[in-house]
C-alpha cells in the first residue's frame, strides 16, 4: 500500500508452500522466514524493518522524533492486534472465529478514540505515516473478515474511506493482480 502510495514499483514474488518446503528458500533467509524485501543493496526480512525504513526513505516517518515514536507505538498496537488475527487464523479459525469478531469492537476502540481526537484524520500528527498504512491493511482484512466490523466506528470507517480514495492506493485495490492475491497463507478469511 505505501509503496503504490509513493509512486514505487513492487516486484512480487510470491513462493508457494510447496517451494518453501523444499528449503532451499527459507535457507536463504537469515531468520528463516519471509517476506524479503529488497531495497538497492540493503535487504530486510522483518516486516515491520521494512515498514520503519521505507517510512524515513519517504517521509512517513513523522515530523521529528516524538513525532516518530508515536508511530513507533501506534505501529505496535496494530501488530499486537495484528498477532491476534494471525493467531486466530492459523491456529483457532473454527474455534475462535466468533470470538475474535465479538472482541473486534473492543480491540477497535483505542484506534477510533486516537482518530477521533487527531482531527487530521491520521494516527499521529497532519501527515499520513507507515503506521496508518499498516492500520488500513488490517482493517481491510477485518472487513473480510466481518462486514460490519467498523460500522460503530466513524473514525476508523472514515479513515479507511480516505485512505481508499487516495488515487494510487484506489488504483491498487481496484488492480485485477490485488484482487486475486490472498489474505492469508492459508485462505481462511
Amino acid at each position: 500500500m505505501m509503496l503504490a502510495d509513493y509512486g514505487q514499483q513492487l516486484k512480487e514474488n510470491l513462493v508457494t508452500f510447496e517451494q518453501w518446503g523444499k528449503g532451499d528458500i527459507k535457507a536463504s533467509c537469515v531468520f528463516g522466514q519471509l517476506p524479503k524485501f529488497e531495497d538497492g543493496d540493503l535487504v530486510l526480512y522483518q516486516s515491520n524493518a521494512m515498514l520503519r525504513h521505507l517510512g524515513r526513505k519517504h517521509g512517513a516517518y513523522g515530523k521529528n522524533d516524538c513525532e516518530a515514536s508515536l508511530i513507533d507505538m501506534m505501529n505496535d498496537s496494530v501488530e499486537d492486534l495484528r498477532l491476534k488475527y494471525i493467531k486466530m487464523i492459523y491456529q483457532e479459525y473454527e474455534t475462535g472465529k466468533e470470538a475474535f469478531i465479538k472482541d473486534l469492537a473492543n480491540q477497535l476502540k483505542p484506534f477510533e478514540t486516537i482518530l477521533a481526537k487527531n482531527k487530521s484524520g491520521f494516527l499521529v500528527g497532519d501527515q499520513i505515516s507507515f503506521a496508518d498504512y499498516n492500520l488500513f491493511d488490517l482493517l481491510l482484512n477485518f472487513k473480510v473478515l466481518s462486514s460490519t466490523c467498523l460500522d460503530s466506528f466513524p473514525a476508523l470507517k472514515s479513515f479507511v474511506d480516505k485512505t481508499a480514495a487516495r488515487p494510487k492506493i484506489k488504483a491498487l485495490l481496484e488492480c485485477d493482480d490485488f484482487k486475486k492475491m490472498p489474505i492469508n497463507g492459508n485462505g481462511k478469511q
